[in-house]
């Protein structure tokens, strides 16, 4: 039993605990979201921990703040040349292909005894968008390769569809208590929040990059506290100006991603480990929050699974063939995005509104949305690598590698970086030694990655197929030199 245990005790084991299921997951392939809200249920007044809680609010808070460092972490790690074809594309699936869900949704739940057309629209709302951190999470554990422009397609989407879904449900509730209000008035309070989260992003993303340059902070230990404070005002301003704050950090990450500037590296990797840190306290509060014994009635898993179908078999796929008709996509390409509409933590956290605001079934709803993310994450995150394999639209991905040094940009470093180049097979470099290539002036090998292993480059040193070296030197010369690399054997020539 936990709860009488010391708070911080039990924090650190909580944590300890998800530390083991983040690693355990990639092992069994079941989703870590799925095993940090067990870990949550585990602990919880229904499992061995015992421990109560039920501040609905107090997880709204949380969860909005955990959201918003997760959608920056996400836009940060996005490289806008990746995601400029295919933005006109993920934002209509984004907007309408969201709101398309909600209404293909509430049809059918309408139809159930126990809602009203009111309720109906106020589920759908609520399951309407994919998850930012269920996508990425996903996508990168069980290190899934996609052709063409799939991956960016459903990494943006899912990172810039959370608005709208906030939106539409804050939308029905507000409808619940005054079904007077214009649809002309929820059309231009869509509007302006989106215009306006949209600006303050852009601006803040710019002005970070900005002043990131010219403020020189002595600690370099200090330049995590610089990026908290970014999201944190990012979000804030939004909100202060009616504008969504949601959509403003997803765009600052972007814009920063896209830039250089000093540190950024560092400022990356603590972006990303503490946006895994969001999604731990995050799942592991909704876990404490569900009593798992009201997961288990009749009413819940009934009409728990008949949404789900509706939303994974049809309402799914029926918005996104409708939001990209227009597209270049093929049938097979649309149906991988139709199965990767995975729910996660951002419906569990709207069903939260609800009870926040009275409403008289909101623990019938809260239930029922956290049934129905649990069935999505399950079948369509445990076969997301299965579908793409299916569908052919799986690629080979190379694993991250871990060099035992670090480089980061740093005050008079220049236009310099570092850049891992892999030396394919029939390369016309392979059995040459290094002292034969003809570097720019400039241009230095670090590293030589070889299998698991890593060697000190030498003058003797001789090339191998699938080789990977880490060059440093100015961006451009190590273009020409990526492609001098990448040379055919039938093209023979100095490098």
């Amino acid at each position: 039993m936990l709860i009488n245990a010391n708070p911080f005790l039990v924090a650190g084991l909580l944590f300890f605990l998800s530390l083991v299921a983040g690693t355990l997951s990639e092992r069994i392939k079941v989703p870590a979201l799925i095993l940090f809200l067990a870990i949550g249920m585990f602990a919880g007044v229904d499992g061995p921990g015992g421990l109560v809680f039920d501040d609905f609010e107090n997880t709204n808070a949380i969860g909005t703040i955990a959201l918003a460092f997760i959608l920056f972490s996400g836009g940060f790690q996005t490289q806008w040349s990746d995601i400029r074809p295919i933005v006109s594309q993920g934002v209509v699936l984004s907007t309408l292909g969201v709101f398309l869900t909600a209404i293909l949704m509430a049809l059918p739940i309408a139809l159930l005894p126990q809602f009203d057309y009111k309720d109906a629209f106020l589920l759908g709302a609520i399951i309407s968008s994919t998850d930012a951190a269920a996508v990425f999470s996903i996508l990168r554990t069980q290190k899934v390769g996609l052709k063409g422009s799939l991956k960016p397609l459903l990494e943006f989407e899912s990172g810039s569809n959370d608005p709208m879904a906030v939106f539409l449900t804050l939308a029905a509730l507000n409808w619940m208590k005054s079904p007077d209000v214009p649809l002309t008035q929820l059309a231009l309070k869509f509007v302006v929040q989106m215009a306006a989260g949209g600006l303050i992003g852009l601006l803040m993303g710019h002005c970070a990059c900005w002043l990131i340059q010219r403020l020189r902070v002595e600690n370099e230990a200090l330049y995590p506290v610089w990026g908290i404070s970014i999201v944190l005002a990012t979000f804030g301003l939004s909100e202060t100006i009616y504008g969504n704050g949601y959509l403003a950090v997803y765009i600052c990450g972007i814009v920063m991603g896209d830039r250089d500037f000093l540190y950024k590296y560092s400022l990356q990797r603590f972006h990303e480990g503490f946006a895994w840190l969001m999604q731990i306290v995050m799942f592991l509060v909704l876990g404490l929050l569900v009593n798992p014994r009201e997961l288990v009635r009749v009413r819940v898993i009934s009409v728990g699974l008949l949404i789900s179908a509706c939303l994974m078999f049809i309402a799914r796929p029926v918005a996104v063939f409708i939001c990209t008709s227009l597209s270049r996509l093929n049938f097979r390409e649309k149906l991988f995005v139709s199965w990767t509409g995975l729910r996660g933590a951002v419906p569990i956290i709207l069903a939260t509104y609800p009870l926040t605001e009275g409403h008289p079934d909101a623990r019938y709803i809260f239930n029922l949305i956290f049934f129905i993310v649990l069935t999505s994450v399950l079948l369509q995150g445990k076969t997301l690598a299965k579908a793409a394999k299916w569908l052919k639209l799986d690629t080979w991905v190379r694993a991250a590698r871990l060099y035992p040094l670090v480089f980061d940009r740093t005050p008079g470093t220049g236009n310099e970086e570092t850049r891992e180049i892999d030396i394919p097979p029939d390369a016309a470099v392979v059995g040459h030694t290094l002292s034969e290539l003809k570097f720019p002036e400039g241009v230095t090998i670090l590293l030589i990655n070889r299998g698991s292993k890593f060697l000190i480059p030498k003058g003797g040193t001789r090339l191998e197929a699938d080789d990977t070296l880490l060059l440093f030197g100015e961006r451009n010369h190590l273009s020409v030199v990526e492609r001098e690399l990448a040379r055919r054997s039938n093209s023979r020539g100095d490098i």
